[in-house]
């Protein structure tokens, strides 16, 4: 099997990474979206095997203790997310690169474990006070649920020095360009 690249996109939640993600999905055909597991419930749209892997708290321990996932975490309490060895190897043999809408922690665990097959890139929001109001605006978390994201997001911004890149997402279009300059020249090395 041919191992191809690791596209990381990491950044507090309500940043823009998942918009950009899915943004240079549609440029470069070269890439694939690897889907996370998680024991959270769906929220909104989203569609198991397509957002997440959407399974139980029972399985997601069962599949750690045989190793089955590169990377995981206990994002919020009780609540883990993790990728799955399987996910990079299916994306791989489709001779394609592997790019990631992950946390913080776990982003920054893929890139220790590939090292320079993997670009570490840390979506930064223009403010915190911009963050808690898409966060707000989103309308999916109850007020504990936002309380918790924005503490977490207080923490993450403190690790945007430990990525390769941090791509400042101020205005959306200009982040998406720039993105797709830092992509077609990683994959193309």
């Amino acid at each position: 099997m041919k191992q191809g690249k690791l596209i990381i996109f990491s950044a507090p939640s309500g940043a823009g990474k998942t918009t950009i993600v899915k943004h240079l999905l549609k440029k470069f055909p070269s890439l694939s979206f690897s889907i996370s597991a998680t024991t959270r419930q769906l929220r909104g749209d989203e569609k198991n095997d397509k957002d997440y892997y959407f399974i139980s708290k029972e399985d997601f321990l069962h599949k750690v203790a045989h190793q089955e996932f590169v990377e995981f975490e206990e994002v919020y309490n009780g609540t883990f997310y993790g990728t799955l060895r399987s996910e990079i190897e299916r994306i791989w043999q489709e001779g394609k690169h592997v790019i990631f809408d992950i946390d913080v922690e776990g982003g920054l665990r893929l890139k220790r474990k590939y090292e320079d097959d993997a670009l570490a890139i840390f979506v930064q929001p223009p403010s915190l006070e911009v963050l808690k109001e898409r966060l707000s605006g989103r309308g999916t978390d109850s007020a504990e649920k936002l309380q918790e994201r924005f503490i977490k997001a207080e923490k993450e911004l403190g690790y945007a020095s430990k990525f390769d890149v941090i791509l400042k997402n101020y205005e959306l279009d200009t982040a998406c360009a720039e993105a797709e300059k830092l992509i077609g020249d990683f994959i193309n090395r």
